[in-house]
């Protein structure tokens, strides 16, 4: 889905950041997709996949994959597997994670400070985030 979706308000984004990350994209004119990939990580023994993995974004000028996460850091141990194993089946792909800690500092550097804890803080948890 390209950016021109979120203006017209098509997209159902998952968790409120992506929404926010969107935005931010949209005002410096980055094109971007919203899941637009799954990647198939595990299969069983008949070749019924298993694990897949669908990163958040594509950012088609940058031919790079982004994923956000606002677990807190103990917590995120299987994203990174999923990751560490899409980078070992598809060597070529550009994926990025952006953890809690840089979606907090990126909302801050951009001025959207005061919903932080509402899409990655105390209150997120609380709403089940």
């Amino acid at each position: 889905m390209d950016n021109s979706e979120l203006q017209s308000g098509s997209v159902t984004f998952v968790h409120p950041i992506e929404e926010e990350f969107a935005r931010i994209l949209d005002y410096y004119g980055i094109e971007w997709e919203y899941e637009p990939h799954t990647f198939d990580l595990a299969w069983d023994d008949d070749g019924n996949v298993t694990e897949a993995f669908s990163p958040d974004f594509y950012l088609t000028n940058q031919d790079l994959y982004v994923e956000l996460t606002t677990m807190r850091p103990k917590l995120i141990t299987k994203k990174n597997r999923k990751i560490r194993r899409l980078q070992e089946l598809y060597p070529d792909i550009n994926i990025k994670l952006f953890k809690r800690s840089d979606l907090r500092d990126m909302m801050i550097k951009y001025g959207i400070d005061e919903h932080v804890e509402n899409l990655i803080g105390t209150d997120a948890k609380k709403n089940g985030s």
